[in-house]
């Protein structure tokens, strides 16, 4: 299944176009295959439950692990996951998607802080209340659009089956123009269980 970029907020929907899509339903179980994806660290696999594939990152060691994938973009360009994770007790996972490479920017669920936030590179740059539900796919979505003299990265987050947010959760602005780079997803098995990752897409947005 894959998820659509693209909403009444989205100013520059209207002519967006796929460039990347994967939901792993012809992947190999057990492995991660195929020239669009560079693990960085983690063990991240292919497994499989009740007939859907998706990728999984291990709940051990306890680090941060992230996977680049799709072509190399800068602006205009969107990326969108979905993401199962589970607490345990009062510790609980952080994820999310990235753009613009490794040192680019990151929206990730942070349930133990409550927090939706967004990073460039190992910086917070902005946050935003969220909570998050244990046992679910949540849904994330992040963009980085020219708007004039400034680049605008904006991001939301909802639980699968849930209405989608009208408006960006979280929006950050930037003088200087974003690095080429590759899209991501990142994981932090705090919680000691696996986080899943599925329906990875990248899209250029429109003029």
């Amino acid at each position: 299944m894959v998820w659509i970029i693209g909403s009444s907020t989205d100013t520059q929907s209207a002519e967006a176009k796929v460039i990347y899509q994967n939901n792993f339903e012809n992947a190999i179980l057990g492995k991660v295959v195929g020239e669009e994806f560079l693990v960085l660290d983690g063990a991240f696999a292919v497994k499989e439950e009740d007939g859907n594939k998706f990728l999984e990152l291990p709940g051990a060691p306890l680090d941060t692990f992230g996977l680049l994938f799709g072509p190399t973009e800068s602006a205009d360009v969107a990326v969108s996951a979905r993401v199962y994770g589970t607490g345990k007790g009062r510790r609980f996972p952080s994820f999310g998607v990235g753009l613009s490479g490794v040192g680019g920017y990151r929206l990730l669920v942070s349930p133990g802080k409550k927090l939706l936030e967004l990073y460039k590179g190992e910086e917070a740059v902005a946050n935003t209340p969220y909570a998050w539900q244990s046992d679910s796919w949540t849904m994330l979505r992040l963009q980085i659009r020219q708007d004039g003299p400034f680049w605008t990265i904006e991001g939301k987050a909802w639980k699968q089956g849930a209405a989608e947010p009208a408006a960006w959760l979280i929006r950050h602005q930037e003088k200087t123009a974003p690095l080429s780079g590759r899209a991501s997803i990142w994981g932090m098995p705090y919680s000691s269980t696996p986080i899943r990752y599925d329906d990875l897409a990248v899209k250029t947005l429109g003029d």
